[in-house]
């Protein structure tokens, strides 16, 4: 029998529907999470609240540093408002009471050579705006005290009539650090920056390290700036200052911040 001849036309094959990818797919993938990524940047951020703020009649107060979102502070504007669950909230719409920032604390160094790059600049609009202001040092125990004060003098340079004093973040132990040693540094910085200054420099820290580590040559002789979250009044009842909060949300400024009150 004969064979039969074979077109000379090629059957085109098909691709299986579900493989078929339309180009607008992928790319609408991208759109998305361009969208998603942005989103916290460019969504409108007047409904934020944050912590709730204590009952008392205070001066509020912030600290800033290289950490926080500090591009767009309206300086003239900021405030802590509270809505009327005693949260602090950016909606004007939902605020039930609106107090002005009566100061601002910026970190200027840290150990024996970090400056924090944001700080002139912050430094100079505090004062530019009319903010008071004061300067901090973050203190690193394994490092020298006094070269420590040193270059926080060199780095803030001459304070005005108007700025607050100087002050010491403490918070931090190197491992094996002997506390009588710890504690006569601290006070090596102390006095060389008050005397520096002619102002009694404040100490700042958590509750739980004023407690544990502190002398009471450094906690009877400088006001106490203490650091304790969730509670109605700290428990350390000798200070001055209190941080209440790191998660606080205040007029005029992007993002979460740490919010503190003034006897």
């Amino acid at each position: 029998m004969a064979a039969r001849k074979k077109s000379s036309k090629k059957k085109r094959k098909q691709r299986p529907r579900s493989l078929v990818i339309r180009w607008w797919v992928p790319v609408g993938v991208l759109v998305l999470l361009a969208a998603a990524v942005a989103l916290p940047y460019i969504a409108p951020r007047d409904e934020e609240t944050g912590a709730p703020v204590p009952p008392g009649n205070w001066r509020y107060g912030i600290d800033l540093s290289h950490h926080n979102r500090t591009a767009g502070i309206q300086w003239d504007s900021l405030r802590v408002m509270t809505d009327v669950l005693g949260r602090t909230t950016r909606s004007i719409t939902k605020a039930r009471t609106i107090r002005p920032l009566s100061f601002v604390i910026l970190k200027a160094t840290e150990g024996e050579s970090f400056r924090d790059r944001k700080f002139p600049d912050l430094w100079k609009a505090a004062a530019a705006h009319g903010l008071s202001r004061g300067a901090y040092h973050f203190y690193r125990s394994s490092r020298d005290p006094l070269v420590q004060a040193e270059h926080f003098i060199r780095t803030v340079g001459p304070l005005r009539h108007q700025d607050l004093p100087p002050v010491l973040d403490v918070e931090t132990l190197h491992p094996g650090c002997d506390l009588t040693r710890f504690n006569s540094d601290l006070l090596l910085w102390l006095q060389t920056v008050g005397e520096y200054y002619g102002r009694t420099p404040v100490v700042y820290a958590p509750e739980s390290f004023v407690r544990d580590y502190l002398s009471a040559d450094i906690l009877d002789n400088y006001p106490l700036w203490i650091a304790h979250y969730g509670v109605l009044r700290p428990l350390w009842s000798k200070w001055q200052w209190w941080q209440f909060s790191d998660r606080a949300v205040v007029y005029g400024i992007h993002g979460m911040v740490d919010l503190s009150v003034i006897h």
